[in-house]
């Protein structure tokens, strides 16, 4: 199916106005996780009131408009605390929808309080049952999976729905199956699967068998059609493109230009595509931002954002990707980050990335209907 020659046409540059915006309250984050990418988790870096201040006044008129979120996102967004936390929040108008991608270890009675009080969607990183998380420690090198579930158990005490995110490190047949089982139990209505990948201060190998991350995609969707009580964010995707190459609209699937997804840093400067490269600088691309809120308007920032000579690499990439790739459709070109840190520059093609999350991921759904379809198909 991804490969059957469609041509997608129409996405060139970046989009004016964001679906979503992620700020850094803090760099500082509790854990010290093996595949972490970020640089500078054990500083307390924490972003003033004026850089929220400043990106709420781009924010608004943008929620006003129509659906828009911020996505609170560190380190861990928790150890800014509470107070400094609400402060941040306080700018953003009623129709802000926010988020917290969070690693669920400082969550108590007070935090479940102030998720409700301000209306706030919560994520939480756990990667299944406590033998699967052993990447995800304290500064101690202590397992930090008990604390997880305390978190976890104080949402549901409060009957606060919330999603989870898992990492992947080695895909290996039963996994699937075995995690699909484990975040029912866990109460999650949203999961998302992220197979580990090679970026910022993790240089862990990511390359895999593509017989092995194929089936363990195909088990997957095997593992949620018997029971589709999760929303299964990558598989969900996958069968949405289907449907439209199996109806001809498969050219309507992509945006017709990037979302820019703006990172804003502790100290507001703006970060475009990828949130795994705020934080770093290279000698040829500089520190891979586009502005900072508080000299610039974020909306401004944004227009001019592919002005900045990384960003214009990296949308040659993507013409490359649709020029020689039969799974743009699907991918859309891949991401920024993911070009940078495994092939070390923005205009290559396909990554490690691609092929564990996109290419598989799509060739593993596709090997499930295969295997499922009915004899009079």
């Amino acid at each position: 199916m991804a490969a059957a020659g469609l041509s997608f046409s129409g996405m060139r540059g970046l989009a004016a106005v964001p679906s979503y915006v992620v700020m850094q309250p803090t760099t500082l984050c509790n854990l010290d996780c093996a595949y972490c990418y970020l640089p500078f988790r054990a500083a307390d870096r924490r972003m003033s009131v004026p850089v929220a201040e400043a990106v709420a006044a781009a924010v608004n008129p943008w929620a006003a408009a129509g659906r828009f979120s911020v996505v609170w996102h560190g380190g861990e967004p928790l150890a800014a605390g509470r107070e400094h936390l609400a402060a941040l929040i306080a700018p953003f108008g009623p129709e802000v929808e926010h988020h917290v991608q969070t690693n669920a270890t400082l969550i108590d009675d007070e935090w479940c309080a102030f998720f409700a009080r301000h209306e706030v969607r919560v994520s939480v990183s756990v990667d299944g049952p406590a033998e699967r998380n052993g990447d995800r420690v304290n500064r101690g090198g202590q397992p930090a999976y008990e604390k997880i579930l305390r978190g976890v158990a104080a949402l549901r005490r409060h009957g606060l729905p919330f999603s989870a995110l898992a990492v992947v490190s080695r895909p290996a047949p039963g996994l699937a199956a075995e995690l699909y089982e484990y975040f029912l139990g866990l109460g999650c209505d949203v999961l998302g699967i992220n197979i580990e990948e090679t970026e910022g201060v993790n240089t862990r190998d990511n390359s895999h068998d593509a017989a092995a991350v194929t089936a363990f995609w195909a088990e997957l969707v095997s593992a949620w059609r018997k029971e589709p009580r999760i929303h299964l964010r990558e598989v969900e995707w996958s069968l949405r493109y289907a449907a439209a190459v199996l109806d001809g609209a498969a050219d309507g699937v992509l945006p017709r230009r990037l979302d820019p997804i703006p990172t804003i840093g502790h100290d507001g400067s703006v970060t475009v595509l990828s949130p795994e490269l705020a934080g770093f600088t290279d000698p040829h691309y500089g520190d891979f931002s586009s502005g900072n809120v508080l000299a610039t308007p974020l909306a401004r920032i944004l227009t001019d954002a592919a002005s900045t000579p990384w960003v214009g690499e990296f949308l040659t990439g993507v013409e490359a990707c649709r020029a020689s790739c039969p799974y743009f459709g699907f991918c859309g070109g891949g991401h920024a980050a993911n070009r940078y840190f495994e092939l070390g520059r923005f205009d290559g093609t396909e990554t490690e990335h691609c092929r564990n999350s996109k290419i598989r991921l799509l060739e593993g759904v596709l090997e499930h209907a295969r295997d499922h379809q009915s004899p009079a198909a």
